[in-house]
């Protein structure tokens, strides 16, 4: 019969892996949600086309998760001309603030993760939280209400520590106000669905080929160390 140290370091080890399965299987789950949501919406013609406001609420999944790739203002453009600029806000602000929350645990998940420990502990780390830590409610709000690059935000927040229900309150206070403003401008001006599929195009574009031309360089790089 185990004596008392042993059921105690088994009920250690139970309480230490357990939780680990669980986290990655939440992880798992998360990433697969948002990518199956990603391909049904770009395989699907009539699903882009539908003006259907569950369609609004389902595509800030694909557009606010991680590195988003695919953007957020011609879609709420174009259901702008449909629905009044509260509704349009309203409907995109609320799936957005669920597609952040999806993103903090995601990212809390990689940060946890024994690779990223020797990451976090560089100075140029340590520096960026402390500045972002000086003002964090106002950095936040700042990044989400303007056309600034807000994923290395959703990085950040869950290295410098900032609780998931100030980061939400942040946003909902950025993000439903942007929104509001992106609906008004398409309610008003009614901008044609070539001109919105162009933007879309732009936009993509402007959003990946950095990552891709970074991505590039470091290959090269690689190589050239190799060589």
């Amino acid at each position: 019969m185990p004596n008392n140290s042993q059921l105690n370091k088994t009920i250690t080890n139970k309480s230490r892996t357990s939780p680990s399965w669980i986290k990655t299987l939440l992880f798992v789950l998360q990433i697969c949600l948002v990518l199956i949501l990603l391909m049904i919406w770009l395989l699907s013609e009539g699903i882009r086309e539908s003006k259907n406001l569950w369609v609004l609420f389902l595509c800030s999944f694909p557009t606010e998760f991680m590195i988003a790739v695919v953007p957020h203002e011609p879609i709420l453009l174009y259901f702008a001309k449909f629905y009044t600029p509260f509704t349009v806000a309203l409907v995109a602000g609320s799936s957005t603030l669920m597609t952040e929350a999806l993103n903090y645990s995601v990212f809390k998940y990689i940060t946890d993760l024994k690779i990223f420990k020797n990451f976090q502990r560089k100075k140029s780390v340590s520096k960026i939280v402390d500045l972002f830590n000086r003002a964090p409610f106002l950095a936040l709000w700042i990044a989400a209400f303007t056309p600034i690059p807000f994923y290395p935000f959703r990085f950040l927040v869950v290295l410098a520590r900032y609780p998931l229900a100030k980061y939400i309150l942040a946003l909902s206070l950025s993000r439903i106000p942007r929104f509001f403003i992106l609906a008004l401008v398409g309610r008003a001006i009614q901008i044609p669905d070539f001109l919105l599929i162009a933007l879309f195009v732009v936009l993509i574009a402007s959003m990946n080929l950095p990552l891709l031309r970074k991505y590039i360089q470091n290959r090269r790089q690689e190589q050239d160390d190799a060589s």
